[in-house]
């Protein structure tokens, strides 16, 4: 039986991935078996919690998947937990439209209890309207209790304390500022360094410090063993091998999607930072990631470049998403305006001077199928016109928006990171 609960937030920069990821290293480091799960389509946090947990995090979107199938993924992998935790995103009720997609969503969804994180450090007793708008907003999205940041005394908590008792919400304790957990931020988004265990490890330590983690299990749903539920795909093709790169430079995927690939055939990894050879592969995945950190070692192997290259000029399949694509661009342009050549598999150049950041849901409509993903990068793309786009985009509005899909013989590439593992497998032929 697991314990599951959501951590969310009112707002976003209230600190939920470190308490989220304290919490996962501590129960981990109790021998507890832990499950981290995270709303919406970050690929970046999901890096994060697999560090802490040591076991890989799962995404639970309401928009990029459908209803049953989050909760087939959510229960396949919480039953076999005694701790499931899952991280919330943004605002509790922040969605890709009002509140679809958002972490109130996902926990109304699961039936399971809310647990927020409230950076208090400027507020008293004013919190208590703000936590009896959020209880009263929505009362099926079940607010458990509350742990309160960055708090510098005891007094201050009392204060809180009063606050949370004006509106009938348990208060689960608070957190004092702690700079030895303050997480490393780089480029878009959190990034992994070498000190990054030992954050986590003081974060695991600040936490049980400060907080009753009794009291937190305690509110969390129990989720029984449910012996029907399974969530195996059936080995259509598996005598076809799938090359999928993974280094520093290529790290940005869905655990669903992997799995949904391990059941399409024979998984490998290869880098194409430190390898100089190509595997033999009927298939290649060049995933997103920080290409642009990487950009001098790139360039410099060429010979990975140049076979990359060939493979798309004798009709191998390749999908490339986000930093994969750019990597299959004539070049990469650094933020000074240095040029970086790379696999020149498409004329296109994407550019890092000038960033500008492009954000969303996105529902991509092929003839005779439509897929939901996700786009989130700083850099652009130059010298695409002629290059054929084989789908229309639109954002979670239906707003057209201006991503492509390009394609050039069996290669297709886009900076969208594409949510195929909902579908059936027949639904894509590879």
């Amino acid at each position: 039986m697991s314990k599951a609960f959501l951590i969310a937030a009112p707002w976003s920069n209230s600190g939920k991935t470190t308490v989220t990821l304290g919490l996962l290293r501590w129960c981990l480091n109790q021998g507890y078996k832990v499950q981290p799960f995270k709303c919406g389509p970050d690929y970046i946090d999901t890096i994060h919690h697999s560090t802490a947990a040591k076991t890989p995090a799962i995404n639970l979107d309401t928009v990029m998947m459908p209803e049953q199938h989050v909760h087939t993924v959510f229960n396949s992998y919480a039953q076999n937990a005694e701790v499931s935790i899952v991280e919330g995103v943004m605002g509790l009720f922040d969605g890709a439209v009002k509140d679809k997609g958002s972490s109130a969503a996902v926990a109304k969804l699961l039936d399971i209890p809310v647990i927020l994180v409230v950076n208090a450090s400027s507020m008293a007793y004013t919190i208590a309207p703000i936590l009896h708008g959020l209880k009263t907003f929505d009362p099926s999205v079940k607010i458990a209790g509350v742990l309160f940041n960055f708090i510098k005394t005891a007094s201050h908590y009392a204060f809180l304390k009063e606050a949370c008792a004006a509106v009938d919400i348990p208060c689960l304790g608070y957190l004092p500022p702690n700079e030895a957990i303050a997480i490393p931020s780089r480029h878009l988004g959190l990034h992994i360094d070498k000190d990054f265990e030992t954050v986590i490890e003081n974060a695991a330590s600040h936490v049980a410090a400060h907080i009753s983690i009794s009291k937190v299990l305690d509110v969390g749903k129990d989720i029984p063993y449910m012996p029907k539920i399974k969530h195996e795909l059936t080995v259509v093709k598996a005598l076809k091998t799938i090359a999928i790169a993974k280094d520093e430079a290529f790290s940005f995927t869905y655990q669903e999607n992997l799995k949904w690939l391990e059941a399409m055939g024979t998984i490998i990894y290869f880098s194409p930072l430190h390898d100089t050879k190509l595997p033999k592969t009927d298939y290649i995945y060049l995933a997103g990631g920080y290409p642009e950190l990487h950009l001098e070692q790139l360039s410099k192997n060429k010979t990975m470049r140049h076979q990359i290259k060939a493979a798309a000029a004798r009709g191998v399949t390749i999908y490339a998403e986000c930093g994969g694509m750019m990597y299959l661009g004539d070049a990469i342009i650094d933020e000074s305006g240095g040029v970086y050549d790379m696999a020149n598999v498409f004329p296109f150049r994407t550019s890092m001077e000038a960033k500008k950041l492009t954000l969303g849901y996105r529902k991509v409509c092929f003839p005779h199928l439509e897929i939901w993903g996700h786009e989130f990068h700083y850099s652009k793309v130059l010298n695409d016109s002629g290059i054929p786009n084989i789908a229309e985009v639109f954002s979670a509005r239906g707003q057209e928006v201006s991503a492509k899909i390009y394609t050039y013989n069996n290669v297709y590439a886009s900076y969208i990171h594409l949510y195929w593992a909902a579908l059936k497998q027949e639904d894509i032929c590879i």
